[in-house]
């Protein structure tokens, strides 16, 4: 089992102890918050984009395949649910993240592709695509 502990810091700040490691998340200036650290969202989509990359390469090493480096650039956005074709949810909005997946390396069009399929198969990407249960409970302090 993963876990993290999250705690208040100053205004919207918060602070992320992981382990060993610490981060501090936090919401830009012009949303009420700080900007001491990375927003909800760049967290989220960092998460994804490290366990694309971490499985692309560890794919590529299993392989002995030339890849030099990972490149994974992400965004996030709010899209109407009747603008996506291929979604089942038809009213209301849907979350959206576009990845883009640049690999370094005398790499040949099968292995490209290759590794394509395999950034697909990353676990975080994986939990994300599936049904997720949270659940709450409020504690006493």
């Amino acid at each position: 089992m993963t876990s993290v502990v999250v705690r208040g810091a100053d205004g919207l700040a918060q602070t992320v102890a992981a382990g060993e490691h610490s981060l501090s998340i936090d919401e830009p200036v012009e949303a009420g918050g700080s900007a001491t650290g990375p927003t909800p969202y760049e967290v989220l989509l960092a998460a994804l984009g490290a366990c694309t990359a971490m499985t692309v390469r560890l794919y590529a090493q299993r392989h002995g395949w030339p890849l030099e480096d990972v490149e994974v650039v992400l965004s996030h956005s709010r899209i109407h649910a009747q603008d996506c074709a291929e979604c089942e949810t038809r009213d209301g909005f849907l979350d959206q993240i576009d990845k883009r997946i640049v690999l370094h390396g005398s790499l040949t069009p099968e292995q490209r592709g290759r590794l394509h399929e395999i950034a697909d198969r990353c676990p975080v990407q994986r939990t994300l695509q599936r049904e997720v249960v949270i659940r709450s409970e409020l504690a006493t302090a």
